[in-house]
């Protein structure tokens, strides 16, 4: 497959494939993030240069990916706090006039059909291309492990851990990482926190949510949290901070 670079605001996709390569994207609850409504905005608007796609010969769409730039010193004390915080970082560093230096890969998708034949670890290795063009120095990525999800109740820094026989790691998206030289820094138990009414998370989840407590979601890396005297849910999603060399 002939594969070429463009970004993602470069022209209007075609729908079908676009719809496509989005299709299996992230869980409805992901858009509880109220911070990242309030940033993602202006994310697009002043980042849109590290908003990538990968596009096959016939100028269709069949990986997407994303990053923003920040400032930071190369110590894993100083890292964001996970993938909202890097988006606040960008956005208000920029406000501040502060000279990035360092690219947060927050994301990337591969259109269903295709997953599986090294799309990702290309979309990947042209966001670091596209950084190190930028003239950011450093790569991290607050990784969302993919299945995390069978393992909610295990704490995220035990599971980042976790390796096969072989010593690759038994997540496959920490071990797409891996196979492009990037390793482990740290946990982020907090990476996003996602909030909303019961109503709304029996809506995101399916579920009935009868009483408080805590509870095992779909597609969920950590439990909901509900009370429902509040009327209120709540999902911190875990990451592991991955730094690329």
């Amino acid at each position: 497959m002939i594969l070429t670079t463009e970004r993602a605001d470069a022209r209007e996709w075609p729908r079908e494939p676009l719809a496509e390569l989005f299709s299996e994207g992230f869980p409805a609850f992901i858009t509880a993030d109220r911070l990242v409504k309030e940033y993602i905005g202006r994310v697009r608007e002043w980042f849109a240069d590290l908003d990538l796609m990968l596009v096959d010969e016939d100028g269709a769409p069949v990986a997407a990916g994303w990053g923003v730039p920040v400032g930071w010193d190369g110590q894993v004390g100083t890292l964001p706090t996970g993938y909202t915080d890097a988006l606040v970082r960008a956005v208000e560093g920029r406000e501040r006039g502060v000279e990035p230096d360092t690219l947060v890969i927050c994301g990337a998708v591969v259109t269903p059909a295709l997953q599986g034949r090294g799309l990702a670890g290309r979309m990947l290795s042209a966001l670091r291309e596209t950084g190190r063009a930028a003239g950011l120095e450093r790569v991290v990525a607050p990784v969302r492990p993919t299945t995390k999800a069978r393992y909610p109740v295990t704490p995220i820094d035990a599971f980042m851990r976790w390796r096969r026989p072989d010593g690759t790691a038994m997540d496959p998206w920490i071990r797409t990482h891996e196979r492009l030289g990037a390793r482990i820094l740290a946990a982020a138990p907090a990476s996003q926190t996602m909030t909303g009414t019961v109503a709304e998370w029996e809506r995101w989840t399916g579920l009935a949510l009868p009483e408080s407590g805590e509870y095992v979601i779909p597609d969920g890396l950590s439990v909901l949290r509900v009370d429902v005297e509040a009327d209120a849910g709540v999902y911190e999603e875990p990451n592991v901070w991955m730094r690329h060399h």
